[in-house]
């Protein structure tokens, strides 16, 4: 497991409690850019699938009978549901859930391989996740606050996830995953520099971090962002660019700045 990948988890986590827990009722029902979710609704959304991947990571039988019968509405249905509970009462099964979890990714035997809605998932793999979903859900409430997200070392976590997820976001638009290797060069907030892949790759993708990272969870319209690509599948890579799971996202050209589709 990546270094410090549970803290960071934990910290990521914490962060979006500190600004939840300043909300008045009225701010849990503020609507964020995607479209029908209010921030209580994304808040459920998080508590329930903390939820379903603690039962990954502790009843894998269980997980794969739920996952069996997984309707196609799931996802909206535990967000709708959740949301109806009062701020308090949501909060505080948000904060049991993920700790609940944490303890059972931090206790589980190395090699463990958990089960998931597609390939069994390392425990690293689905901690780094958690943590995806943690902060893009994040932006979406702090968009709907009026409060643009801010860059933190724990993007490097999603910034992993942004390019290993890369044949699976061609794949489910559809398209043959590239052959050529492509090179991520990066910049923090601080000047230094996250990379991946060979040096000398013909094919780049350049610029910040932050924007590399809101680009894969569809969380801004790749226009309003300062990437560049060199080399065709580099390009399209932009374009499709998906770090969730499931079919392709609605996209974010679309929709207003400030947010965009659901990461699941």
């Amino acid at each position: 497991m990546r270094p410090g990948l549970l803290a960071d988890l934990a910290a990521e986590g914490t962060a979006l409690d500190e600004l939840l827990g300043a909300l008045t009722p009225a701010d849990w029902a503020r609507p964020t850019p995607a479209a029908g979710w209010t921030v209580a609704a994304q808040v459920a959304h998080l508590a329930w699938t903390d939820e379903i991947a603690l039962l990954a990571a502790t009843a894998p039988a269980a997980f794969a009978a739920r996952a069996a019968d997984h309707p196609a509405d799931a996802v909206d249905r535990g967000a709708a549901e959740g949301a109806a509970a009062p701020p308090a009462a949501l909060l505080a099964r948000w904060r049991a859930g993920r700790a609940r979890l944490a303890d059972a990714l931090s206790a589980a035997p190395e090699g463990t391989r958990l089960p998931w809605f597609g390939p069994p998932m390392s425990v690293a793999s689905m901690a780094t996740a958690r943590l995806m979903e943690t902060w893009a859900h994040g932006v979406d409430v702090g968009d709907a606050l009026g409060r643009p997200p801010r860059p933190s070392a724990r993007l490097d976590h999603v910034a992993h996830l942004g390019v290993r997820t890369r044949g699976f976001a061609f794949a489910a638009h559809g398209l043959p995953a590239p052959t050529a290797p492509i090179r991520v060069e990066l910049t923090r907030e601080d000047g230094s520099s996250w990379t991946d892949g060979p040096e000398d790759a013909e094919q780049r993708v350049r610029g910040p971090v932050l924007d590399f990272c809101l680009r894969v969870v569809q969380r801004r319209p790749r226009a309003d962002l300062a990437l560049v690509a060199v080399g065709p599948d580099a390009d399209r890579w932009l374009d499709v660019a998906q770090a969730f799971a499931g079919p392709p996202g609605p996209g974010s050209e679309g929709r207003p700045r400030g947010g965009d589709g659901r990461a699941r």
